[in-house]
């Protein structure tokens, strides 16, 4: 549950959280499941959306007590400032994965403790594609069990902050070649307002950002790309180049339709045939 302030207003205790945000923009590319653990205060509503859009729940725990909870405030679009933190039933959780859920297409860590990424990785059987999201937190406290799971995964999704915090080089293309040495097909630059680009060790691909008028609420914009990103990948084969050119596409289609809502509002109920369209429009614009 997240409490937000930006130029563009405030929400209080609202949908939020990495899981919730890759579910609900996966969720037009695949059907999506979902691990996570949620307090008793967490609304009826957020758990009736999510099944409206087909995401599986049998993941979910279920804990007494109160859900994570995080507050933020935007000066700018760029960087959200932490104002508050509350683990909450989050502090005790060990994911544990149904058996319907051990094995998969397409597999995303989103941002949360190495630990627990690398606990999910332990159980599942047989994972097509298995994809991971950090963040500076906790490649600043715990590096070695960042550098774990990166090893073990195929997609690596970052920002330019963090891939140079993670290999302490001042370029991301050189950042992004080290991460690739440590086994993954692909790591995927998010730029913000700037695109991003996905580097292969032979191969490079550079998208701009969906141009959008009017910026709401930022948060949880990587996460909808990834989501998008690693669905859209459920359906492919193998990982070239325009498979991974797509999957950026449709993840910065749906990046950009989180912007311009607070929460979890611009991604849900919206149309696979008028996101299809964005990417084609988006595909013009990069020709």
């Amino acid at each position: 549950m997240d409490t937000i302030s930006t130029p563009a207003g405030e929400v209080v205790d609202a949908l939020g959280g990495s899981a919730i945000y890759g579910a609900l923009s996966g969720s037009y590319f695949c059907p999506v499941k979902i691990v996570g653990v949620l307090g008793t205060d967490f609304p009826v509503s957020g758990l009736e959306l999510l099944q409206q859009h087909g995401v599986n729940l049998d993941g979910l725990d279920f804990k007494e007590g109160k859900t994570f909870r995080w507050s933020g405030k935007y000066h700018n679009w760029n960087k959200a400032e932490t104002l508050n933190t509350e683990l909450n039933v989050f502090a005790d959780f060990a994911p544990l994965l149904p058996c319907s859920y051990k094995t998969c297409n397409s597999l995303l860590l989103a941002n949360i403790h190495p630990e627990l990424q690398l606990q999910v990785l332990k159980q599942i059987e047989t994972g097509a594609h298995l994809a991971c999201d950090t963040m500076n937190y906790w490649i600043n406290r715990c590096p070695e069990e960042v550098s774990k799971v990166v090893s073990r995964v195929d997609v690596v999704f970052m920002n330019e902050d963090e891939v140079k915090a993670f290999t302490g080089r001042t370029d991301i293309f050189s950042a992004a070649r080290e991460i690739l040495s440590l086994g993954p097909q692909w790591v995927i630059v998010k730029r913000g307002e700037y695109g991003s680009v996905a580097l292969s060790k032979n191969e490079m691909y550079f998208a701009p950002a969906y141009p959008v008028k009017n910026v709401k609420d930022p948060t949880g914009a990587g996460d909808c790309f990834a989501g998008a990103f690693m669905a859209y990948l459920s359906n492919c084969k193998e990982l070239k180049r325009a498979c991974i050119k797509n999957a950026v596409l449709y993840g910065t289609v749906l990046a950009s339709m989180n912007v311009q809502d607070f929460s979890v509002n611009g991604i849900i109920g919206r149309n696979k045939a008028q996101i299809d369209a964005d990417k084609e429009l988006l595909i013009r614009w990069t020709n």
